[in-house]
């Protein structure tokens, strides 16, 4: 997402915000970007990878339409999905969450391994 104010002609990497903890893109704080511009930092990505992937928890529905879709690919889907404990309207599928955890790992620079 982008910081509110933000000059779309002059943008930074200040400027490009973690929508799940609203943190900016430094070079120690990898982003991967999902639909419509959403992104998820890695420092995200760990907590939801060890809630969703590693201890198979993570928010389920228990009905159609509740909680909110995934931000990154813009789906509602059936497998356990992480919100954010600070802005509860962004959540993020396992799908993504996996595929975010193995673009971060291919990416030397990012530094980032899959916890546990």
């Amino acid at each position: 997402m982008l910081r509110a104010g933000a000059d779309p002609e002059n943008l930074g990497p200040a400027d490009f915000l973690c929508n799940f903890c609203r943190k900016p893109w430094t070079d120690d704080r990898p982003m991967i970007e999902g639909h419509q511009g959403n992104l998820i930092c890695g420092g995200c990505v760990t907590l939801a990878y060890t809630e969703v992937v590693v201890h198979k928890a993570g928010v389920i529905d228990a009905g159609v339409g509740e909680g909110p879709n995934c931000v990154m690919c813009l789906e509602r889907r059936q497998d356990p999905r992480w919100v954010s404990p600070v802005y509860e309207d962004q959540a993020v599928c396992a799908r993504c969450v996996s595929q975010a955890a193995g673009a971060l790992v291919k990416d030397k620079d990012s530094r980032w391994a899959k916890p546990g």
